[in-house]
């Protein structure tokens, strides 16, 4: 079964700000699109608003004139389920409840063709629950957009239970026929995206809550040196603590309250209080007028630091000291276990140990952890952490030798992975068991994260280019520091590292 035919009718239950952008990819696409809300006029005025979109498109000159009344032309409202006799898809955008949208299919069903696609834009809920008691259970298939619909890549296509493979087959060429970049999910909870995302969100949280650093610091660490879009508390506030957290509590019912998905207090406290972020002014920062955003915190020196010395392979650590030679800084390389020291100081990129503990396991003396960064070539940030007897004299030197590579460095407290290290070898698990539980293929997933919620590089390519070793050693520090599954490491993970192979390809 190939992709849908561009002239095919499609309809678009819901109104809202997500069906209104379905909507209008699906006309843009050069479908014929039939809109239907229950609020009465809600489907005219969306169609309204996304003319309006349109209209600041030709302003841009990303769109015609002509282009843009032909797309106005192609969609209608309607007033009755009874018009989709015709459609060919429909595609449900209502509100996130099994039982509404299970009462919406049977409605469809007994007023759409017997071939027609019946998709649903749920972002949690089982395909295979919505599928359960209709005749045709196995033309339900979820079609998950990200929002802004009209703007957002990612498309999962959800398989359930008894959902044809041939159909998924259509929806994912029809929706690379709609410019989106569609990737293939079985219908397991929270999908691929807003299962393998909780860790980003969690990890902050709890860093946030054992008092790791502030939330402007944490927030500029995963910008700055991690390369992600935004921190975990600007996000969770653009998002709505409301929304955030329901997912979150969702994910882990659904997985029977395994407690890598637990949600956080902190989070519920914001929520129980009414901060649900940008929507009502005030979440982990304030939106009021004239509110000022914290600045991150950031330790400054003043030792003269001309020369330091690296021991052996730095590994991902290699581009800071070619950065620190470009500065005009002496290097003396030697044989060694990858540690870079100057003065005092012995620094060190985090294996997800504890400082204190990795200084006493290993001879270290006034120790300096490092964190993880996309790139240390251009981050402009980096966290760092000290075990507890670090002379002030040697932090203040390993300052002064990351200043001089043009870093902005953070001090968080001695906690195991520091900030970015973690979140990302939590990401990269999260990602391995849901390959392992035959979610996604490593492929579709590292796409999902990059399309989805903008990765700036998917998980599994993350760990493979950290090491799968390394990745899999920091876990098991985490593990062994907190007593707690929530940082097992997956089966995959273990089992690739043994192979010697790859998590993506």
């Amino acid at each position: 079964m190939a992709a849908l035919d561009n002239h095919a009718l499609v309809a678009v239950i819901g109104a809202g700000a997500m069906g209104a952008g379905i909507a209008q990819v699906a006309a843009q696409a050069g479908h014929p699109v039939r809109l239907y809300d229950n609020r009465p006029g809600a489907a005219a005025q969306a169609i309204e608003g996304i003319d309006r979109q349109l209209g600041r498109l030709v302003e841009k000159g990303r769109l015609t004139p002509d282009n843009r009344s032909a797309i106005r032309a192609r969609l209608q409202p309607i007033d009755s389920l009874d018009d989709l006799a015709d459609a060919r898809l429909v595609i449900e955008a209502i509100v996130e409840s099994l039982p509404i949208k299970q009462e919406l299919l049977r409605q469809l069903e007994a007023r759409c063709a017997d071939d027609c696609i019946l998709a649903s834009n749920t972002s949690s809920l089982s395909i295979t629950s919505l599928a359960a008691g209709l005749r045709h259970p196995q033309r339900v298939i979820g079609m998950h957009f990200f929002n802004p619909a009209p703007l957002m890549a990612l498309v999962e296509v959800v398989s359930g239970l008894a959902t044809a493979p041939t159909l998924a087959t259509t929806l994912y060429d029809t929706a690379r026929n709609w410019g989106k970049q569609p990737v293939h999910a079985r219908s397991t909870p929270g999908f691929i995206v807003n299962r393998v995302a909780r860790p980003f969100y969690a990890e902050s949280l709890r860093l946030l809550q054992e008092g790791a650093a502030d939330c402007a610091t944490l927030d500029a660490l995963l910008r700055d040196a991690g390369g992600f879009r935004m921190g975990a508390f600007e996000l969770t506030d653009l998002i709505g603590h409301d929304v955030n957290y329901a997912v979150t509590c969702s994910v882990f019912e659904a997985f029977y309250g395994d407690f890598r998905f637990q949600p956080s207090l902190v989070q519920k406290e914001l929520v129980d209080a009414g901060r649900l972020g940008r929507k009502t002014g005030q979440g982990f920062y304030s939106y009021a007028d004239g509110a000022e955003r914290p600045e991150p915190a950031a330790l400054t020196s003043q030792a003269p630091v001309e020369h330091c010395t690296v021991e052996g392979d730095l590994g991902v650590l290699q581009p800071l000291v070619e950065r620190l030679r470009a500065k005009g800084m002496g290097i003396t390389e030697r044989a060694g276990s990858g540690l870079l020291r100057v003065g005092d100081a012995t620094l060190a990129l985090s294996d997800g140990r504890l400082a204190s503990q990795r200084a006493r396991e290993d001879g270290l003396r006034n120790l300096v952890l490092l964190d993880l960064a996309l790139d240390y070539a251009s981050a402009t940030r980096l966290a760092i952490s000290h075990d507890a007897e670090c002379s002030d004299e040697a932090l203040d030197q390993a300052v002064a030798l990351l200043a001089q590579a043009g870093l902005s460095v953070c001090p968080v407290a001695d906690l195991p992975g520091l900030v970015v290290l973690r979140t990302v070898a939590m990401l990269a698990n999260e990602a391995a068991d849901a390959v392992l539980q035959g979610v996604g293929t490593p492929g579709d997933i590292d796409l999902a994260m990059r399309a989805g919620v903008n990765y700036p590089r998917g998980p599994l390519a993350w760990a493979d280019g950290l090491g799968v070793g390394f990745t899999l050693s920091v876990l098991d520090n985490l593990q062994r520091s907190y007593g707690e599954e929530r940082y097992r490491p997956s089966l995959l993970l273990r089992r690739t590292h043994a192979e010697g192979g790859r998590l993506h390809g």
